[in-house]
């Protein structure tokens, strides 16, 4: 009787670490690099409270729809572990950057 573990033991056997790792790093500069445009492009138009918010997730959203769709257009559960949850996860991480540069630019330009 095959267990869990053992299923999930099969499907990591099919991964290269540091082909995995190395993808991740390329995802998390990408996204890094969204979040910083999207904060930018948020400051010089003015947007404020749920608008800079609803921006940010529209080119989250399109930025991993091109990058799942085009880029990996073998599929994405092939390049990237967690599959299309793994593209849309970095946008926790980086909504930090998001707004420290939609700040700053919103000070500059309009404050």
């Amino acid at each position: 009787m095959a267990t869990s573990t053992d299923a999930s033991s099969v499907e990591t056997a099919h991964f290269y670490g540091p082909n995995i790792a190395h993808n991740k790093a390329v995802l998390a500069n990408i996204f890094f690099a969204t979040a910083c445009l999207s904060g930018f492009v948020s400051g010089i138009l003015g947007l404020q409270n749920v608008q800079g918010f609803i921006l940010f997730g529209a080119a989250t959203l399109l930025n991993a729809l091109f990058v799942g769709g085009v880029k990996m257009e073998k599929g994405v559960s092939r390049y990237v572990m967690g599959g299309w949850k793994e593209l849309l996860v970095p946008a926790q991480d980086n909504l930090f950057s998001f707004v420290l540069v939609w700040t700053l630019v919103y000070g500059v330009v309009h404050g």
